[in-house]
């Protein structure tokens, strides 16, 4: 029998294809490019109305899921004290469902310790639910909305602690998908680094180059040499916008700020379409609203690092440079721990147990062990 698996590209060499491989006995692959998949539309009033009681509907899962890391540590319950409390947290409207799976794991470890997720659940959750001291954590889908940071600060002299928990996922549409820079499918360009974006992008240059106005400053030649970029943006304030403004446009301690004359849209929704148009055009967006008629470009962080384009092995082996990943919000004040069940609740979904529930509900992407790694740290 021979089987025909619908894969993205540069995943063929994954190891988890090759296990499809082995138990299928032959195996041949046609090959998707994230450009040919189809447009989405925004949610209507009843769907967010929807979404605020029951978390939103799960998309369908990848054909193909990651492994856990290996190098996860595994979980060891704590012996030494007997853990109790009850907890409330507020979650994003994509994260109940495995929130839930999380919390009912745990719970098996000590029973007297009660975590409970209820609705409403908002894509806008963050530190406001912390400030009001409504919950004890929040489960958050994207960066903290920056004035959220500062009025919790205004409140409680320092920021809220922000623990990444799970990587978010590949191109699932409203699920926290990838983010890729796009060029129209005729730009030669294959590569850029976050030094070249940042010229193009903002004013303030935290990462050392110069503006960057034409496709010739780039490295193009010929026809392309003089013509100017088009930028396509999402107006701020957007996660998607905060997002690249936080990995591409700052620094440690410096915030960018963007271009004057970028041509900022409401939604992240017609941005590939405004490229695909535009022969000198350049955008960003979350891979499950790359439409035709448009290219992916490679990224690295540096001129001599490695380049990675925005693939579903890249992503997932958390080595593309704009995979997302989820928060878990808290209020820590600095130099002190948190509750011991809380604290032991952050460590079990940090754990190879708690990272497998990721791979269990199959939408989102689990850690990686040195991602695991920097998030225990905050911990401390």
């Amino acid at each position: 029998m021979k089987f025909t698996v619908i894969v993205s590209p540069g995943v063929r060499s994954c190891l988890y294809a090759v296990a499809l491989a082995s138990l299928a006995g032959s195996v041949s692959f046609a090959q998707t490019s994230n450009a040919d998949s189809l447009p989405v539309a925004p949610p209507t009033a009843a769907d967010t109305a929807l979404w605020k009681e029951q978390g939103r509907t799960l998309p369908k899962p990848e054909i193909l899921q990651p492994m856990v890391d290996p190098a996860l540590p595994s979980y060891q319950p704590r012996t030494d004290i007997e853990l109790t409390g009850h907890f409330k947290g507020a979650a994003s409207d994509v994260l109940p469902g495995l929130a839930k799976m999380w919390i009912a794991a745990f719970e098996k470890y000590y029973p007297k310790v009660k975590v409970e997720v209820p609705p409403p659940y908002s894509g806008r959750t963050g530190a406001q639910e912390l400030v009001k001291g409504d919950v004890d954590f929040a489960l958050v889908s994207r960066e903290l909305i920056p004035t959220d940071i500062t009025d919790f600060k205004a409140k409680l002299g320092y920021d809220p602690l922000s623990v990444p928990i799970s990587g978010g996922t590949y191109r699932h549409f409203g699920f926290l998908d990838a983010v890729a820079f796009m060029v129209n499918k005729d730009n030669p360009i294959e590569k850029l680094t976050f030094a070249q974006l940042d010229g193009i992008l903002s004013t303030t240059h935290y990462r050392g180059g110069a503006a960057i106005t034409t496709w010739g400053q780039l490295g193009l030649t010929g026809e392309w040499a003089d013509k100017p970029i088009h930028i396509w943006g999402v107006k701020p304030w957007n996660g998607f916008e905060e997002f690249i403004r936080q990995r591409v446009l700052s620094t440690p301690g410096n915030r960018g700020d963007w271009r004057t004359d970028i041509n900022f849209v409401e939604t992240v929704f017609p941005i590939s379409g405004h490229v695909a148009e535009d022969k000198y055009a350049i955008g960003y967006s979350g891979l499950a609203y790359v439409g035709k008629g448009v290219k992916l470009v490679a990224l690295s962080n540096s001129d001599s690092g490695s380049f990675y384009p925005p693939s579903y092995e890249e992503v997932a082996r958390a080595r593309y440079l704009l995979s997302r990943v989820l928060y878990f919000n808290v209020n820590k004040p600095p130099g002190k721990h948190l509750n011991p069940a809380l604290e032991e609740f952050v460590k079990f979904i940090l754990s190879k147990e708690g990272q497998q529930i990721i791979i269990n509900q199959a939408i989102f992407i689990p850690l990686r062990s040195e991602q695991v790694a920097h998030s225990r740290t905050l911990l401390e």
